[in-house]
């Protein structure tokens, strides 16, 4: 989970060394040369999730000021009341059911659900007596089916990814090999069919060179995210693309980045098990695989169009008109909300909604101004 890129500065790696978890180098040093080298989806994985040593299961602080990126929840309490009028709307379509489960994969440090119940509390929704909030981090389990909402903010950029290249009218696949005491990339064949299967089935052709990240691994969250969902909305917020625009010629590089101390950067081999990898994601995978898992299409929006459309302007009217806010609470809560929609930092975030038998055609007022349905 990041921020967009423009939002954040882009630094030379060697400003922001923070050193590497050693027993994780360790681990993976030991795994390569034993078995040879590995996929980078492999690297990922543990450099971001290995128990107690990775990334997200160290007990540093991640999200957050004191950590090393800003989610939106994080910015400013708004984002979950504006988020907490689009529950209080699936659970009135929902004939009000109690109780009514929000299922949160990633909560961090709990931010947006602290802001969801304030939100619920001052638009005096009754939802709030019927919420029972649940948060899955990595390693949980979510079994239950649920009558409610899955969400999940910035969490599939964080899945790991294999990496590709193009050559000669030939799918690479980038591994991740340990030479001269360092982490080192190295071609190899594709580790699996899937691969090509994919951009196959997105109608991609990779141009001569061109670099790419595959996200195999969206087809399995979400398919356990469906299947935890008996009634209700799968809502998902984060940076990505259709893959038509995701890999096409803007991004022959990739998308692939590091962030660290609030900084983003290309050296996704620095600072193992100490800043966090992430990808732009494949909307029309997310969509494909939705699908199959049996779930309907509200819409695709973006974050911008999606506060909007929940009243995020009457929110902060009524902040303004509230005689006990101040000035400086004001001006903070203004300042929050520009870069929550700018597009040239997280307004350009896409929602995406999923549900599991809603009434017919209904449209949420989150996707009241959505790119397609």
């Amino acid at each position: 989970m990041s921020t967009f890129e423009p939002a954040l500065r882009r630094e030379p790696a060697r400003d922001i060394d923070v050193g590497d978890e050693p027993a994780l180098v360790e681990r993976l040093r030991a795994e390569i040369e034993a078995g040879g080298p590995i996929t980078f989806a492999r690297f990922m994985d543990r450099a971001l999730y290995e128990p107690s040593l990775g990334y997200y299961r160290s007990a540093t602080p991640r999200p957050g000021r004191a950590g090393d990126f800003l989610t939106a929840p994080e910015t400013h309490p708004i984002f979950g009341r504006a988020v907490a009028r689009q529950l209080d709307e699936v659970w009135r379509l929902l004939d009000q059911p109690a109780p009514f489960v929000v299922r949160e994969y990633g909560a961090g440090t709990g931010a947006l659900a602290a802001a969801i119940l304030d939100g619920l509390a001052a638009d005096e929704s009754g939802l709030r007596d019927a919420l029972r909030y649940e948060t899955v981090e990595v390693g949980d389990r979510a079994d239950e089916p649920i009558v409610g909402c899955v969400l999940a903010n910035e969490v599939l950029d964080a899945l790991p990814v294999h990496r590709v290249v193009e050559r000669g009218d030939r799918l690479r696949e980038l591994l991740v090999d340990w030479r001269d005491g360092r982490f080192v990339e190295v071609e190899g064949d594709p580790s699996t069919p899937a691969l090509t299967d994919r951009l196959a089935g997105d109608g991609i052709e990779l141009r001569e060179g061109q670099r790419a990240e595959i996200c195999l691994a969206v087809d399995g969250w979400i398919d356990a995210a469906a299947r935890g969902l008996s009634r209700g909305v799968l809502l998902l917020i984060d940076y990505g693309h259709p893959a038509a625009e995701l890999y096409g010629t803007r991004r022959m590089a990739g998308s692939l980045r590091a962030y660290v101390n609030h900084r983003v950067h290309d050296d996704v081999f620095a600072n193992v098990g100490r800043q966090d990898l992430t990808a732009h994601v494949d909307l029309t995978a997310v969509e494909r695989a939705a699908a199959r898992a049996g779930l309907d299409t509200l819409g695709v929006t973006t974050q911008a169009e999606f506060l909007v459309g929940l009243g995020v302007g009457e929110l902060l009217t009524a902040v303004q008109t509230d005689p006990s806010t101040t000035l400086e609470s004001y001006l903070e809560l203004r300042s929050a909300l520009g870069r929550l929609l700018d597009p040239a930092a997280t307004g350009a975030f896409k929602v995406m909604g999923f549900s599991r038998e809603l009434p017919p055609d209904t449209d949420l007022r989150g996707f009241t101004f959505h790119l397609r349905r």
